[in-house]
């Protein structure tokens, strides 16, 4: 990580589902950059991204935009935050960050992690709770599979339950029997206003075929 004398930039947010102060809160954030940025000797640049703002999707938060836009013009050195979900719960955004700052020598300071990637052990550590946070995604989705091949191995349904009634069922069987095509079947379906298998008002040959294959 090559030296920047430049500001570090505090980043704040408060999410929307925190909004009823269960959270930490943009003044408590603020505290503890003001005062971790002193006890660093670091000048500090604070940005807040406001109240109630999501943090699923980083491209659509503004403040962090500009922020990371000033990182890598090198108008400032680091981007610090209180908590890592101040910034994402996203590993594949944090992923993305880390790489980031490591190709245009800035550093992130992460307080609830205690991670500050301008030395070699802070980031070393980024580096460990990023792989080990990517590895339990994917534990989390092989559990995931192996519960739903499980469930279908017993002889459960998977997916939104198949609310086609059986007036339905026998006027398309009835329409098929007598030569109709799937197409066919389908615009005649949308015509009268039947609805669909998920309640909705769009037939098309596919749902048409699902529903044969059911009574095959």
């Amino acid at each position: 990580m090559k030296t920047n004398t430049a500001p570090v930039i505090g980043y704040t947010r408060v999410s929307k589902e925190n909004r009823d102060g269960t959270g930490v809160s943009l003044d408590e954030q603020a505290q503890w950059l003001e005062v971790e940025a002193k006890r660093r000797g670091l000048d500090l640049n604070l940005i807040s991204e406001g109240d109630g703002v999501s943090g699923k999707a980083m491209r659509n938060r503004p403040e962090l935009k500009s922020a990371l836009e000033a990182l890598a013009k090198g108008e400032a050195s680091a981007l610090m935050v209180k908590k890592l979900d101040r910034l994402t719960r996203s590993v594949a955004d944090f992923l993305t960050l880390l790489e980031l700052s490591q190709r245009q020598g800035w550093a992130l300071i992460i307080g609830d992690l205690d991670i500050d990637t301008s030395t070699p052990m802070g980031e070393a550590m980024a580096t460990i709770c990023a792989t080990f946070a990517q590895l339990e995604r994917k534990r989390i989705g092989e559990r995931t599979s192996d519960a739903l091949q499980m469930k279908k191995a017993q002889g459960m349904t998977l997916g939104r339950p198949d609310r086609t009634s059986l007036e339905t069922v026998q006027k398309v069987q009835a329409m098929r029997e007598a030569g109709a095509s799937l197409r066919t079947i389908a615009n005649s379906l949308n015509a009268q206003g039947v609805p669909t298998a998920q309640g909705g008002s769009q037939w098309y040959a596919s749902s048409i075929r699902k529903v044969l294959a059911r009574v095959s």
